[in-house]
């Protein structure tokens, strides 16, 4: 099946969470994988793996709060990360999932590790791509080293005031440049529709002011992330640009079951530059 004949095999719904909608893309049958995406991602992000995964697996796959076509409010308290991770567990409940394998990337995966705090009795595992552990991150940021500072500026550019600006200029040629590599004309088309959806990109990036805003207001990242007890696999792609593998150094102290994976040639996408490492090592921690 081609990417293009993907979109008539899914099913798109408008699932009501946690006092929003979050537009929801499912297919397959099967034991459950919920997906979560990052940023300047959607739920299309996820296609290479949809493909490898969709004939043997019930796939689920939110535009999560403010995201393309899911409900977008305006506050930036509505964009804690609590609050991002009760809408995941909702729409769990709505679709009447009962356990299930969650499945992150980037922000996505910093919501995922959260959620396996907060609600582990609903998980059967964990899978994380290219994201940080929250309060590991937390912590070794303090220590400023090199490679923490170079986490730290991608997070804080993301937070300035022009930023929307900078990526919207140039038709989102800012954006173009971080996720186009490799993606043909269909796929561009199909990012430049979701990140022209009004607010999308605004509420995006609202994910970094709010979890900042978070802990300015006194509120400790272990609050919403800490130990995790599920059996957990990370899959990282060691060209990442923003992200320096030196993250996962210490991360067995906050997961008790843990598997890590290095693509050698994959990035920050890495579920686009090794789709076929990221399925098959899915299916495996699947099948354990």
């Amino acid at each position: 099946m081609s990417k293009i004949e993907l979109f008539d095999e899914i099913e798109e719904r408008y699932v009501e969470t946690n006092g929003i909608k979050l537009h929801t893309v499912l297919i397959g049958e099967g034991e459950p994988i919920l997906f979560m995406h990052g940023f300047p991602d959607f739920w299309y992000g996820w296609k290479n793996v949809i493909l490898g995964l969709k004939d043997e697996y019930k796939l689920i796959l939110p535009d999560t709060r403010g995201i393309n076509l899911s409900d977008k409010p305006e506050k930036v308290e509505d964009y804690y990360p609590k609050t991002l991770i009760d809408d995941i567990k909702g729409l769990s409940e709505a679709l009447d999932l009962g356990k299930f394998t969650l499945v992150g990337h980037d922000w996505g995966g910093s919501l995922s590790y959260g959620f396996a705090t907060l609600y582990p009795e609903l998980l059967n595992g964990l899978v994380t791509l290219n994201c940080p552990h929250p309060a590991l991150t937390s912590k070794k940021i303090q220590k400023s080293s090199k490679e923490m500072r170079k986490t730290m500026k991608y997070q804080l550019d993301a937070m300035k005031s022009d930023q929307l600006e900078v990526m919207k200029r140039d038709n989102f040629a800012a954006l173009r440049a971080l996720v186009f590599k490799g993606k043909d004309k269909f796929d561009q088309e199909k990012y430049i529709e979701a990140w022209s959806q009004p607010g999308s990109l605004k509420y995006g990036l609202m994910y970094y002011t709010a979890a900042y805003k978070y802990t300015r207001a006194g509120n400790s990242v272990e609050n919403w992330v800490s130990k995790i007890d599920v059996p957990t696999l990370v899959i990282w792609g060691m060209r990442d640009r923003h992200l320096d593998p030196v993250i996962l150094e210490g991360l067995e102290e906050y997961v008790k079951d843990l598997k890590i994976v290095r693509s050698e040639k994959g990035g920050h996408f890495v579920m686009d530059d090794s789709p076929d490492l990221v399925v098959s090592e899915i299916k495996k921690f699947l099948k354990r």
